[in-house]
C-alpha cells in the first residue's frame, strides 16, 4: 500500500443520491489507504444508506446535524472544516451544488463547506437531464471559480433507465484522483510524448459493410486521460467509437481502419518516447474492397481475406532501447503463455493481459481485470475495478519501468 494518503484527514460529505451506497465502498478505499476518515451525511442520504453503516466503516462517528442526541453537546462546524486536510462531497447532489453555489447554509454538511479553509472537491451525481440543465451546468462552472475541484461525471445508464451522462466517478477513481492531488509533480511521465493506439478498426467489404470487433475505446481513453494528468505530451490515435476523452491537450487523430491506424502511428516512431498498443486492429482484412454495396445473389458469400498490418510489430523492429512500448493481450485460452510469446515478439516492454472469461472484463464495460507482465515474466495480477483505476495502475507500472 502506498502511503501518499496515509494520515490525511479526509471530510466526506454524502447527499441523498442512489449513489450514495458508492460512498460507502469510497470510505473504505479511504481508510485502506491510510487516510482518517469522518462522514457528514445530509437528511436525505440517510434515507439511501444508514449513518450506523458510515460509522462502522470509517470507526468514527457519522454526523448528520448540528446536535446531537446526548445531552446539549453539538457539531462544530468550524471545527470540524478546520480539522480537514481536504474535503470530499461524494456524491454531491444537484441540490447540494447549487445551495453552494449561492452559499446556502441549511445543513452541517454546508456548514462546513462555508467555514473550509482546505481543497474542495465534489464527484457530482445526478440524471442526465438535471446534469444537463443550464442552471446545474452554471453553478458547476460558478463553484470552479470558487476554486473547487470538479471530478468528470461518467456516461452510462442511470437510475431512471435513461443513459447519458450523470453517473458519479468510481470509488477507485476518486481515490486516484485524491492521491494524485497529495503527491509531489514529480511523475516520470512529465513532458514525455506518448501515443497510445485505442479502439476497434473497420475493414470495409463495400460501402456498407466492415470487418471489426466490439472494442469501445474506452481503456485507450482512459490511458490518455491518466498520461495528459502526469503531463505527459499525448497524442491518442482512435479508431471509429462515439467516445473521446474530455481533455482538450490530449491530441486525437481518427481513423477507421488498420493501415490508416498504422501510417499515422508510424509518423511517430521516431520521436515518441512511449507507446501503449491498446487498440484491437482486425487481424485480417478483404483482399478487395467493392466499390457498390454486395446484392444477396446466392445462399453462401466467400470473401478473400489477408493478414492486416500488425502495428505492434512494425514497430518492435525499429524500436531503440530508450523508448518503451505496451501491448494488450486479450485471450480466451493460455491468456499468459499467449501474452509472453507476444512479448518476445513484438518487442514489448510489458503486456497488460485480460481475459474474456473474467465477468466484467473486456470490451464495452466500464470496468476490467487485469494481470501486468513484464519481459522478464514477472506479473502482477489487480482485481477488477473501473477502467479509470486500471488505467492509473499502468501508468505506474509505465513509471516503474522507466525507473
Amino acid at each position: 500500500m502506498d502511503k501518499i494518503l496515509e494520515n490525511k484527514k479526509i471530510l466526506l460529505g454524502v447527499c441523498g443520491s442512489i449513489a450514495t451506497y458508492k460512498s460507502a465502498f469510497l470510505v473504505r478505499l479511504l481508510v485502506k489507504s491510510g487516510a482518517e476518515v469522518k462522514v457528514v451525511m445530509t437528511t436525505s442520504a440517510t434515507e439511501f444508506v444508514t449513518p450506523l453503516t458510515f460509522s462502522t466503516l470509517s470507526k468514527k462517528e457519522c454526523l448528520v446535524s448540528y446536535t446531537r442526541s446526548q445531552g446539549s453537546d453539538w457539531n462544530n462546524h468550524i471545527d470540524l472544516a478546520l480539522w480537514a486536510d481536504l474535503i470530499l462531497i461524494a456524491p454531491a447532489s444537484t441540490n447540494t451544488i447549487a445551495k453552494m453555489a449561492h452559499a446556502q447554509c441549511d445543513n452541517l454538511l454546508l456548514g462546513i463547506y462555508l467555514s473550509a479553509r482546505c481543497p474542495i472537491f465534489l464527484a457530482p451525481a445526478m440524471d442526465v437531464d438535471m446534469y444537463k440543465h443550464p442552471g446545474t451546468q452554471s453553478n458547476l462552472e460558478r463553484l470552479k471559480t470558487f476554486g473547487n475541484h470538479i471530478l468528470q461525471v461518467h456516461y452510462g445508464e442511470l437510475a431512471s433507465g435513461l443513459v447519458g451522462e450523470g453517473r458519479m466517478a468510481e470509488p477507485e477513481e476518486i481515490v486516484q484522483y485524491l492521491k494524485r492531488y497529495f503527491s509531489p509533480d514529480d511523475s516520470k511521465l512529465k513532458g514525455k510524448t506518448i501515443v497510445i493506439t485505442a479502439g476497434p478498426t473497420y475493414e470495409h467489404i463495400d460501402p456498407v459493410r466492415f470487418i471489426g470487433n466490439h472494442s469501445s475505446g474506452k481503456m485507450g481513453i482512459a490511458l490518455a486521460e491518466s498520461a495528459a494528468s502526469r503531463g505527459a505530451k499525448v497524442t491518442l490515435i482512435l479508431g471509429p467509437t462515439q467516445l473521446a476523452p474530455k481533455n482538450p491537450e490530449i491530441h486525437v487523430i481518427k481513423v477507421v481502419s488498420g493501415h490508416e491506424m498504422y501510417q499515422q502511428a508510424h509518423t511517430f516512431f521516431d520521436k515518441l518516447d512511449i507507446i501503449i498498443f491498446a487498440a484491437a486492429v482486425a487481424d485480417y482484412t478483404p483482399t478487395k474492397t467493392e466499390n457498390q454495396k454486395i446484392k444477396k445473389q446466392s445462399d453462401t458469400l466467400t470473401l478473400h481475406l489477408e493478414k492486416n498490418i500488425d502495428i505492434a510489430d512494425s514497430f518492435g523492429k525499429v524500436k531503440s532501447n530508450n523508448q518503451l512500448s505496451i501491448g494488450f493481450a486479450l485471450e480466451t485460452n493460455n491468456p499468459e503463455e499467449h501474452a509472453k510469446n507476444k512479448i518476445e515478439k513484438k518487442k514489448f516492454d510489458f503486456v497488460v493481459l485480460n481475459s474474456l472469461t473474467d465477468k466484467g472484463a473486456g470490451f464495452v464495460y466500464d470496468t476490467n481485470k487485469v494481470t501486468i507482465i513484464n519481459k522478464d515474466g514477472n506479473k502482477q495480477a489487480f482485481e477488477l475495478k473501473s477502467k479509470t483505476a486500471v488505467a492509473e495502475d499502468i501508468m505506474n507500472a509505465i513509471e516503474n519501468q522507466l525507473n
